[in-house]
């Protein structure tokens, strides 16, 4: 059950735990993911031998509770940006052997999800920027090498990188730790060029007005390196 308010991620992935431990395990979900329940729900019946169920209980609570909480951050953030047309997207900050699921539980909080890897999207950032000279210079030579079928995304730290990068060819500008007054300037000029993309310390205070500004994505690492774990427990019914 939930001993807290908060949405659910990861209820299949923590089942599937008890039936890999042991098959004569029986499990039946009473939640689904993305569901949004108060302190106090009953997520889930696991049915079998008692010490089955204490073996594999703590693998399962901490994945559901993890989970769980990265879904209950996403919501947070999607809720305090609703009405406008910014969608909250992650990032590749996730814990090591748990991208997937991480990023799972985003969409399961209404959140969108970036790029999986360094294979399905090219990303620009400011080392690879350092090691060529300039980000329209960066644009150019990942355009030359990966053709017009794959994104490429950059990150720029100033407006007036904006139409040099657009003119290289980026599909995406990442605009890093701008205000929101910069971003609405930055929207102005791309006219729907390019999508917009902010990121950079944004909290759930200031994600509203960076959504407000216009840009298309708001990326936060917090929802997977950060969010706490949301309270879930197992309890045994005599």
């Amino acid at each position: 059950m939930a001993r807290a308010d908060g949405c659910i991620a990861g209820l299949g992935v923590a089942l599937r735990v008890f039936e890999l431990v042991d098959d004569d395990v029986a499990t039946g979900a009473l939640a689904a993911d993305g569901d949004v329940v108060s302190a106090g729900t009953r997520l889930a019946t696991v049915t079998g031998s008692a010490r089955s169920i204490l073996a594999a209980e703590r693998v399962a609570l901490n994945l559901l509770g993890q989970l769980s909480g990265v879904a209950t951050a996403t919501r947070l953030f999607v809720d305090r940006v609703a009405g406008t047309d910014a969608r909250i997207i992650d990032t590749r900050k996730t814990t090591p052997l748990l991208r997937r699921l991480q990023k799972m539980a985003v969409v399961a909080g209404g959140g969108a999800n970036h790029r999986m890897g360094l294979y399905d999207q090219v990303l620009i950032k400011d080392n690879h920027i350092e090691a060529v000279g300039s980000a329209a210079e960066a644009v150019r030579r990942a355009r030359a090498h990966v053709g017009d079928e794959m994104e490429v995304e950059v990150e720029i730290e100033r407006l007036d990188d904006l139409e040099d990068v657009i003119a290289a060819g980026a599909d995406i500008v990442m605009l890093d730790n701008m205000p929101p007054e910069q971003m609405r300037v930055a929207v102005e000029r791309a006219a729907g060029r390019v999508v917009l993309e902010a990121s950079g310390g944004i909290t759930l205070d200031t994600v509203r007005a960076v959504a407000e500004s216009g840009v298309d994505v708001i990326s936060v690492g917090g929802l997977t390196h950060s969010a706490p774990s949301l309270d879930v427990a197992l309890d045994f019914d005599g």
